[in-house]
């Protein structure tokens, strides 16, 4: 019973928004408004994400998770990822920054200590800092 009368009332609700129509007699569809652009490089920088690296700075932030553990790097979409997602922590502050790391990087057959996420912050900070 109290399915029926929901259903009836979303019902009712729908029929009323649908039934609504504008003032004008323009009977022309008007072109939908375009969407405004969303800027992610610059939300990504206030969030403390430095951008993707490209080139030598990617090559010299995926040696630094090399060093600490080659198996970081196995997938390196996702140690980039990891990366930059690891130095938003970093940029902003957050607390118990070693077992962030050691849950971010974790996955898969990859796990990841809380020393080694230490290391982790330590290898990536001076790319944390192009943010």
């Amino acid at each position: 019973m109290k399915r029926t009368a929901t259903a009836a009332v979303l019902l009712a609700a729908l029929a009323t928004l649908s039934a609504c129509s504008s003032d004008s007699d323009d009977t022309t569809d008007a072109a939908p408004s375009a969407s405004p652009s969303v800027d992610y490089s610059a939300a990504e920088k206030k969030a403390g994400i430095p951008p993707e690296p490209t080139g030598a700075d990617r090559d010299k932030l995926l040696a630094a998770l090399r060093d600490v553990d080659p198996a970081l790097v196995a997938d390196e979409a996702d140690a980039i990822d990891n990366a930059r997602n690891q130095c938003a922590a970093i940029n902003g502050g957050a607390q118990k920054l070693d077992y962030l790391a050691s849950q971010r990087f974790s996955g898969g057959d990859v796990e990841v200590t809380e020393e080694q996420g230490g290391h982790i912050n330590t290898a990536i900070g001076e790319f944390c800092k192009t943010a």
